[in-house]
């Protein structure tokens, strides 16, 4: 009579693989006669102020009225205020050989950008003057550039 070709080794395999599909059957068996299935676990119920909760919504509690015409879709639109196109600010820095410079507004405390090309008298670093403000190409720029009095 010949040895058996099955190692101790491969007997060992064989019996963790066995012992390891009983355990996961035994906890289907568990999961199933507990009632809950895995899909009551994952849902949420959203509430009237939009946050998430895992209570469903209450049937019975009034609910408020919302008009079509008070929901806003995208962002609200800019009110446009009053105010006025000339401004005061200090020249914070001016460089003749280049053509541009930096204007520091009294007002908003913002750095708006100055050419040459717009400036109506000559004008140099820590001077006081009045401009106007137009969108350029990389933001706010200065026009209409002169000495204030």
């Amino acid at each position: 009579m010949g040895r058996s070709q099955e190692t101790f080794n491969k007997k060992e395999v064989r019996n963790k693989k066995e012992k390891k599909r009983k355990e996961k059957e035994k906890k289907k068996l568990a999961k199933k006669e507990s009632g809950k299935s895995s899909m009551d676990d994952m849902i949420a119920y959203v509430d009237e102020n939009g946050m998430l909760t895992t209570e469903p919504p209450d049937p019975t509690k009034k609910k408020k009225d919302i008009k079509l015409e008070d929901i806003e879709i995208g962002t609200p639109t800019r009110i446009e205020e009053e105010f006025d196109p000339v401004r005061k600010g200090i020249v914070s820095f001016f460089n003749d050989s280049k053509g541009y410079g930096f204007i520091k507004d009294l007002e908003t405390k913002e750095s708006i950008f100055v050419h040459v090309n717009n400036v109506l008298e000559e004008i140099k670093e820590g001077n006081l003057v009045t401009f106007e403000v137009e969108r350029g190409h990389k933001g706010l720029a200065a026009i209409k550039v002169k000495l204030s009095k």
